[in-house]
């Protein structure tokens, strides 16, 4: 157990050795026959002293937030203590016979450092990681389900060459517009999807008028596929970030055939979009 508590004091102390060699350690007296008493802004998680004539006993079995230090003859020593939200205080210890001091409150100023910056990181890594997973799970089963549902607000439809893009639904859901599309192939000849862009364009008023387009980045899209067989007919589903348009605006659904001319544009008005189902 000697061995135990003397290694790990050595590699707690070079761990934060560089903290230390900046600051002035303050000096803590204590003897054999008085407890000394140390109070902390936060519950003690571990404690360790340097060397066996000095003792710092704590509760290990429920938080509290004071620990008492007792020393015997000898030479000084270091304490090492860790809070639970990883406050490190380091302290030299030495025996002394008469004791003028038997209470000290720590203040958090006090403390050498935090053993915990790597941890947070990769604790906030991972509960990205997880929220990131759960809105993945709740697009899947919510895009689905409106796949499954079937229901039409309108008829946004256009067509090119028996290739026919729809708008079937709009639907607003915990902060996001959900587009349900179908693409219907009636030609005898394959459709490679280039690409299906949502964009936002604005109309310029003024002697020139004129045309731009903002493309929006889709959060989740739902089977979305890279061909559309001859006779085939396929649904599938952007989810954007919720937006609104004023009235000089409106979306733009863009079809484009890869190796091919069966381009499509759909246009919808700024009414369907402000008032999704």
């Amino acid at each position: 157990m000697k061995t135990y508590m003397s290694i790990l004091t050595l590699i707690i102390t070079s761990a934060f050795m560089g903290a230390q060699t900046s600051t002035t350690l303050d000096t803590i007296y204590a003897n054999d026959t008085k407890n000394v008493a140390l109070f902390f802004p936060e519950p003690i998680r571990q404690g360790i002293t340097g060397s066996d004539n000095f003792v710092f006993t704590y509760n290990r079995d429920k938080e509290q937030y004071f620990g008492l230090l007792q020393a015997k003859q000898g030479k000084e020593s270091n304490l090492l203590v860790i809070n639970n939200n990883g406050s490190i205080f380091s302290y030299i210890v030495k025996y002394k016979a008469q004791l003028s001091k038997l209470n000290y409150f720590i203040p958090l100023a006090s403390s050498i450092g935090n053993e915990k910056p790597k941890v947070k990181d990769s604790i906030q890594t991972e509960t990205s990681e997880k929220s990131i997973e759960h809105d993945t799970y709740y697009y899947q089963k919510f895009c689905s389900y409106l796949l499954d549902l079937k229901q039409h607000f309108g008829y946004f439809t256009k067509r090119h060459s028996r290739v026919i893009l729809s708008l079937e639904n709009i639907v607003f859901d915990k902060e996001a517009l959900y587009f349900v599309i179908q693409i219907r192939n009636n030609s005898t000849l394959d459709y490679d999807l280039n690409f299906l862009k949502l964009s936002i364009e604005t109309r310029q008023k003024g002697k020139k008028k004129s045309l731009q387009r903002l493309y929006q980045e889709p959060i989740f899209k739902h089977h979305l596929p890279s061909k559309i067989a001859a006779n085939e007919t396929v649904r599938f589903i952007y989810a954007m970030h919720k937006f609104s348009l004023s009235k000089d605006r409106r979306v733009i659904l863009e079809l484009n055939e890869k190796h091919g001319e069966r381009n499509i544009e759909l246009k919808v008005s700024h009414r369907y979009i402000n008032n999704p189902n």
